[in-house]
């Protein structure tokens, strides 16, 4: 659905029916929130939920277009956060200790300035769909969130991995599908632990 999400709501765009996308997110936000209904994070979900419902009945294309926003905005938060404290473990080293409980002196600091790389990313990304949900045509936004986003993320990734082996030759690198097997496994933990801090 995320993928395919620009192109669902580009086409809607077309047929005057840009609700259906944005609606089947905010769906499953409302699922959440009543599965949850008992904690603060249900109740948070709900309201946000509720937010959106509101702003697709006023403002259907605008709201249609600010899902994508909302997500670079929570990734910002996430990879932001973790910087802000200097003698605290930037989000990208908390996922490598995943992998390596020591590592070699530099990787901490390698960590922390690819967690600010991403985080100006998504800074990036945030400012760049902002103009163009604002002042472009919808194909122009439908290109960015659909491919431009999606083709930044794997140029980045591919140009660290490939990078990595360089700068620290004497480590040894799990192979992508293990790293990917482990963050699957881990990263909701991560993930709730930096939420949580």
């Amino acid at each position: 659905m995320v993928v395919f999400y620009p192109y669902l709501v580009y086409k809607g765009i077309q047929h005057d029916e840009v609700w259906i996308a944005p609606l089947i997110i905010i769906s499953f936000y409302f699922y959440q929130g009543f599965k949850e209904c008992k904690s603060k994070k249900g109740l948070i979900k709900f309201a946000f939920a509720s937010a959106l419902l509101t702003c697709l009945f006023f403002f259907q294309a605008l709201t249609a277009k600010l899902m994508p926003i909302l997500v670079q905005l929570i990734l910002l938060h996430f990879f932001g956060k973790t910087l802000l404290k200097a003698h605290s473990p930037s989000l990208i080293e908390r996922f490598v200790r995943l992998e390596f409980e020591e590592f070699p002196d530099g990787v901490a600091e390698y960590c922390r300035q690819l967690t600010i790389m991403w985080t100006a990313f998504f800074a990036f990304n945030v400012i760049t769909c902002i103009a163009l949900t604002l002042w472009a045509p919808a194909s122009w936004w439908a290109i960015f969130t659909g491919v431009g986003m999606w083709a930044g993320t794997g140029i980045l990734m591919v140009g660290e991995y490939i990078c990595r082996p360089f700068l620290f030759p004497d480590l040894e690198i799990p192979d992508v599908k293990s790293s990917a097997k482990n963050m699957i496994i881990n990263g909701r933990k991560v993930w709730e632990d930096t939420h949580n801090s």
